[in-house]
């Protein structure tokens, strides 16, 4: 982490706040971060806030954290901020290392993130990999990146469209099934607002257990779900033909599929 003493972060909307968020949380100083929006009116104390790119200086790392559509608009003031010294890091779902090095050719090295809000309280996955790094670089960002989560490097990068489908769009569809549980309790008869905090309550439960048992989680369903008992009873309707397993797949193949076309676009620039 200390070859990190300095960090620009470009664009700050709620993914990169949240891993700002992470990151004091976990005791980075906030000296150490320059965040550069003109859409953010405040930032934590004692972090340095920009409404426009400075003209010089000298980064440690530089992350971008615009909307993929807006790389083009701030790449050519980002690259006057890039120089060999630089790693350039990149949270931008479907912009591939080829994209980045194109309009940043000076960088030292190029590093994908794929992180997700939980990074804010440091429970996110984080799937990494980088392009122009040796192993100590790469120790450095992995140890940048633990007070956020969980760092999990990829064997290459043709595997960040799954991963994207599953540890960043991932949480959505987990909050999606919690609301329908919810709902689900209050068809049934349940107050709408006690629903949800039961429905919260069993998620985050069951979801501490499922990290902290030796079991995976398809064996401890079944650990749960009785022969002829009531939770079986509900599982044979998840299980029917596939239902619960396919609308999910179905789902992250079309995040995946949507990331494939977002990094075409990008390559088009």
């Amino acid at each position: 982490m200390d070859r990190f003493q300095n960090i620009l972060l470009v664009g700050c909307g709620n993914m990169a706040g949240a891993m700002l968020t992470g990151w004091l949380a976990g005791g980075i100083p906030a000296s150490r971060f320059t965040v550069v929006d003109p859409h953010r009116d405040s930032v934590p104390e004692g972090v340095a806030l920009l409404s426009e790119l400075p003209a010089e200086g000298r980064f440690d790392a530089v992350m971008l954290g615009v909307k993929p559509q807006g790389l083009d608009a701030v790449a050519p003031a980002v690259g006057a901020l890039v120089g060999r010294e630089t790693v350039l890091f990149s949270i931008l779902a479907g912009v591939e290392f080829d994209s980045l090095a194109a309009r940043f050719p000076q960088a030292g090295a190029l590093v994908r993130i794929m992180p997700n809000l939980a990074a804010a309280i440091g429970k996110s996955p984080i799937a990494l990999d980088a392009r122009g790094l040796d192993e100590t670089g790469r120790a450095a960002v992995t140890a940048l990146m633990e007070p956020l989560g969980t760092p999990e490097w990829l064997a290459g990068e043709h595997l960040f469209d799954a991963v994207t489908a599953l540890a960043g769009c991932g949480p959505a569809f987990v909050y999606r099934f919690i609301d329908s549980l919810a709902a689900g309790a209050v068809a049934l008869g349940l107050d709408a607002g006690q629903s949800q905090r039961l429905a919260l309550a069993m998620v985050e439960g069951a979801a501490q257990l499922a990290g902290a048992s030796e079991f995976s989680p398809g064996e401890l369903a079944d650990k749960v779900a009785s022969p002829g008992g009531s939770t079986r009873a509900g599982m044979n309707v998840l299980d029917e033909g596939g239902a619960l397993a396919g609308v999910v797949l179905e789902a992250m193949t079309a995040s995946r599929d949507r990331n494939a076309e977002m990094a075409a676009e990008a390559r088009r620039g």
